[in-house]
């Protein structure tokens, strides 16, 4: 398997950013994760690159949050074809998330086995 996969992980929490990265880097076909601290900073990043291959993004975050994010990215036609994984604490949102376009769906804490397995799944 080659290095190939961008991910973005969106999360404004400093340590759930940190232990993303580390799961991630893990998996022998991500090469690179970028971190975002909010939905508007992830945006900026996804616009400025388009080597992108998927999305992990938290629900609640100052600025802008998933949810908002999500609605932002399936409206545009140049990046709506991103997979998005949405993680949160929080299980109400989990239809909503869906229903706008989110391709997954994890419950904090994130789980390194079932991370692998839900980006296997989507991207590889």
């Amino acid at each position: 398997m080659i290095k190939s996969l961008i991910v973005l992980a969106v999360d404004d929490d400093m340590i759930n950013l940190k232990l993303l990265k580390s799961m991630l880097m893990k998996n022998e076909s991500v090469k690179e994760v970028i971190e975002a601290k909010n939905g508007a900073e992830a945006i900026g990043f996804i616009k400025s690159r388009d080597d992108i291959d998927l999305i992990l993004l938290d629900i609640i975050m100052p600025i802008m949050n998933g949810i908002e994010m999500l609605k932002v990215i399936r409206s545009d036609e140049n990046i709506k074809q991103v997979p998005i994984i949405v993680l949160t604490t929080d299980e109400t949102k989990k239809n909503e998330a869906l229903e706008l376009g989110a391709n997954g769906f994890l419950m904090k804490p994130i789980r390194s086995i079932d991370l692998l397995q839900k980006i296997n799944d989507l991207v590889i």
